[in-house]
């Protein structure tokens, strides 16, 4: 053996041996990154979110009780950001994932929308009063999921999101489980109206920083409304919005991540809210806006 690798390194034509098989394997490696990328520049499909609960509660065992389609559905989103095609991207520091922008911010779009319903649940949907105590189960998924999404490693994102999305499992149990009345899902206007003044102010933040793809003069209407109004510092009475050029795709997939989930999440509030949202003539109104938000979420996959 000895003799064999004293014979290979010492042939005279041993420097341009190891130059092509260099070159080969550099070769092969970037092939398989540029397949890898086509085939993890993915976007999930959407899916079904009474089906999903329905499936979900069946496999368990659990009854499909008030709010349970809307946590089953906030769960889903949880788990298909972990388990789509070429997994979690945002926090990869090797290739493919780290070469890519397109998928990482599709999922940072989908992971906005499921922080602000986890902060919903935790706050809002699971509480009758203000005074009333938390649900332990969604305190962890709330701290979980907040993680720095990029963070790969003491702990990875992905493992503390997976421990998010067990501790939702928790809660989906007790609020099947007549036994536990102490974990609940309330469907009141209130509570829903809080959660959708939040998604108000996120589809409006992305609406802006698309529409701003090329620089326009905006009035400035920040205290607009309120004579009394005041604010830290001045600012221009006329100010220029402009989406940076590198930066209008990141926002294009950031807009079709966060539409993606919010029209799951919406289904799941039609369910859950239905008796509200007939008693206050609202769900004409969004029935619309689920429509309205089908229509890009399919043109954008086509």
């Amino acid at each position: 053996m000895a003799s064999f690798i004293a014979n290979t390194l010492y042939h005279p034509d041993f420097p341009l041996r190891a130059k092509q098989t260099i070159s080969s394997i550099l070769i092969a490696v970037v092939i398989a990154t540029v397949v890898a990328m086509f085939i993890f520049d993915h976007e999930p499909e959407s899916f079904s979110v009474l089906d999903t609960a329905i499936e979900r509660a069946s496999d368990a065992k659990q009854a499909r009780v008030t709010g349970y389609v809307t946590s089953a559905t906030l769960l889903e989103l949880i788990e298909t950001l972990l388990d789509k095609r070429g997994g979690y991207l945002t926090n990869d520091v090797m290739p493919p994932g780290v070469l890519m922008d397109n998928v990482p911010n599709w999922e940072w779009g989908v992971l906005v929308q499921i922080r602000d319903m986890a902060v919903a649940l935790r706050n809002d949907f699971s509480r009758s009063q203000s005074q009333s105590v938390e649900n332990a189960q969604l305190i962890e998924v709330d701290n979980r999921i907040r993680i720095d999404s990029e963070k790969w490693m003491f702990p990875a994102s992905e493992s503390e999101y997976r421990g998010a999305a067990d501790a939702l499992s928790s809660y989906l149990v007790g609020l099947s489980a007549s036994a536990e009345p102490e974990t609940q899902f309330f469907a009141r206007a209130d509570n829903l109206q809080s959660w959708l003044a939040v998604v108000e102010k996120r589809l409006g933040d992305i609406s802006q920083r698309l529409s701003a793809s090329v620089g326009q003069p905006r009035v400035n209407t920040d205290l607009a409304g309120d004579a009394e109004a005041q604010q830290s510092t001045e600012t221009a009475s006329v100010v220029i919005v402009k989406t940076p050029l590198l930066q209008i795709d990141d926002v294009f997939y950031e807009a079709r991540g966060a539409t993606w989930a919010l029209l799951h999440l919406l289904r799941a509030i039609e369910y859950d809210f239905a008796a509200v949202l007939e008693k206050r003539n609202a769900l004409v109104s969004l029935l619309q806006i689920i429509r309205e938000l089908e229509g890009r979420v399919y043109s954008n996959m086509v």
